[in-house]
């Protein structure tokens, strides 16, 4: 087998991984409704996200054809303004586009700068291409390459995407690390051979004890002296 000093491209899940997304998005939801209380904004971001995983599954089960992010967020922001009795157009258009304006984890920069300087660096994301490249320039991340669902029109845990970053990578899946704070995404990501490390964050969803990735770290430091060994 593989060891994991033998990895030649790392790819990293964006939203909940590098970015705090929860955190933004309910940000977001107080500014466009500043009087809601702290409960009322928990209430509504779980609309808001009920809302995104629905839709997301309703596209993996065929129920309906894909659409990016963008599209599936302006739904979110009409739920949450109808819910909340927001009618500015401008505050809800401004709303739908909260997903651009997530603030990076606090060691996000710093481990990507030294995975970078080690390894191509991936990122791998539902997140539109034009939400993911906004994402970007918001957050200060630096990778060598971004890649979105909309180009393979599959949300992960499809395996069209997690083909597509082994494809961009040009390299055997056993040679390529798939980076995420989501058992879920990595489960994915093993089932299309690649190998996994699974990278705790607040708002992730952790491993089960059946689960079997190389690599379990508290964050992109520990992950990067891991993989670089200082």
């Amino acid at each position: 087998m593989t060891e994991i000093r033998d990895i030649e491209v790392v790819v990293l899940d964006v939203l909940g991984t590098l970015v705090d997304e929860p955190s933004g998005l309910r940000a977001a939801i107080g500014e466009a409704v500043p009087a809601a209380d702290e409960a009322y904004l928990d209430q509504l971001l779980v609309l808001w996200q009920r809302h995104i995983e629905v839709e997301q599954g309703r596209i993996a089960q065929g129920l309906r054809s894909y659409e990016a992010t963008e599209i599936i967020d302006r739904g979110a922001a009409r739920l949450v303004a109808d819910r909340a009795g927001l009618t500015d157009p401008v505050a809800i258009a401004h709303l739908a586009t909260a997903a651009e304006r997530l603030n990076p984890w606090d060691d996000a920069a710093r481990g990507l700068e030294r995975l970078a300087r080690h390894f191509p660096v991936i990122g791998l994301s539902n997140a539109g291409n034009a939400a993911l490249l906004r994402l970007n320039a918001h957050a200060g991340l630096r990778w060598h390459q971004a890649l979105s669902s909309e180009t393979v029109r599959a949300y992960k845990p499809a395996p069209e995407i997690y083909r597509l970053a082994i494809n961009t990578a040009g390299c055997p899946p056993e040679r390529v690390l798939m980076v995420a704070a989501h058992a879920w995404d990595l489960r994915g990501a093993q089932a299309s051979g690649m190998r996994t490390a699974y990278v705790h964050r607040p708002v992730g969803d952790p491993p089960r004890d059946s689960d079997t990735f190389d690599l379990h770290c508290d964050g992109l430091e520990e992950l990067a002296t891991a993989l670089i060994g200082r």
